[in-house]
């Protein structure tokens, strides 16, 4: 497979789970019980790496070649004063990505892990930028304040855009992909996205951001009671509502889980976006669980609920919210130990008797 042709046909894709999984699955366990240490002793590190063989279909755990997926886009609902900084800063950071300077290149040179930066829809943008992979789709999403952040059409167009970025990086083969993204205002949208998705009331799960002011949260609050008022998302449909409150950024990675579902391949979740995204993809294709990794609990509101709508455990609980994808990639060194210790040394070969459960 080289395209998908359909969010259809990526969802197709997508439900097929390997024939191998539930017997890569129980051989990984065993392994696990063979290792020279106590029982369960790593936690959810063993939990994810059972995982991982499940999706792959393979108890011979690889990650040894990972790309993390940096998805940037701007959304028209900062005209509602949802952030401190303006559009500008999106171009600004975006091109630090792309140069090897920002966040997430720092934290991905300690990982060994590749950074593609894709521009899905930077406002203040510039088509001579070296580095950033155009998928745009529109220059930003619209306020959806007074409509649909964009067009069904739009919101299918970015998920498939996000679908074959992680196809290409599997081809080209990555084992192991992470989400990340960067784009003003898009704590606002993955917020409503969240409200729609869970059920709840807007209050109850949007947070400060960047660093907002008590007055900065209440007009964020506003603005997606607003949107969803006005638009009226189905919660049934996660097209629907990544349409009418959503962004580019939030839609792409959504197509980057199915794409690693489709694909057989691991894909770590980073923060409230990623995982608002992650949400999406398993609401459209429940089959595409095994592939869906949490880095870390969002010091977000939403990041804990989200999580449990997930049935995710996070590897990671520092209060993070940096987001670029940076807590996804921290968390691949504590995947690289599981996976040392996952093929160290078992108790026959260190001449001691194994461990068994107890009653």
């Amino acid at each position: 497979m080289k395209h998908f042709e359909s969010v259809a046909q990526l969802l197709q894709a997508a439900s097929a789970r390997h024939p191998r999984s539930q017997a890569a699955r129980a051989e990984a366990h065993t392994r696990w019980a063979a290792c020279a240490k106590p029982l369960g002793s790593l936690g959810v590190l063993e939990e994810d790496l059972e995982q991982i063989a499940a999706a792959t279909g393979s108890a011979d755990v690889d990650l040894s070649r990972r790309a993390v997926l940096v998805f940037c886009a701007d959304n028209g609902v900062i005209a509602q004063g949802v952030t401190q900084c303006g559009p500008e800063i999106t171009t600004v950071v975006a091109n630090s990505m792309a140069r090897g300077t920002c966040s997430i290149d720092q934290t991905a040179r300690v990982a060994r892990c590749g950074v593609v930066v894709v521009d899905m829809g930077i406002l203040d943008y510039d088509p001579d930028a070296a580095g950033l992979l155009n998928r745009r789709i529109a220059n930003g999403t619209a306020d959806f304040t007074s409509g649909p952040a964009m067009t069904r059409a739009q919101a299918e167009q970015a998920i498939l855009a996000g679908a074959q970025v992680a196809l290409d990086q599997v081809l080209r083969g990555k084992t192991l992909l992470a989400t990340g993204e960067l784009g003003m205002a898009n704590t606002t949208t993955a917020a409503a996205v969240a409200s729609v998705l869970l059920g709840v009331e807007p209050e109850s799960i949007t947070g400060r951001g960047a660093g907002l002011s008590d007055e900065g949260l209440a007009r964020k609050v506003r603005a997606i009671e607003t949107g969803l008022a006005v638009n009226a998302p189905d919660p049934s449909d996660p097209i629907d509502v990544l349409a009418k409150v959503g962004g580019f950024d939030i839609a792409a990675m959504c197509g980057a889980f199915l794409a690693g579902a489709a694909c057989h391949v691991p894909v770590l979740a980073d923060g409230l976006i990623s995982t608002v995204a992650a949400l999406c993809a398993l609401r459209l294709c429940p089959e595409c669980d095994d592939v869906i990794l949490a880095s870390h609990v969002s010091a977000e509101p939403a990041g804990k609920l989200i999580l449990e709508a997930l049935g995710k455990k996070p590897l990671i609980c520092a209060g993070m919210r940096l987001g670029e994808g940076t807590g996804a990639v921290a968390a691949m060194p504590l995947l690289d130990i599981a996976c040392a210790i996952y093929g160290g040394a078992t108790f026959a070969q260190v001449g001691m008797e194994a461990y068994v459960p107890q009653n």
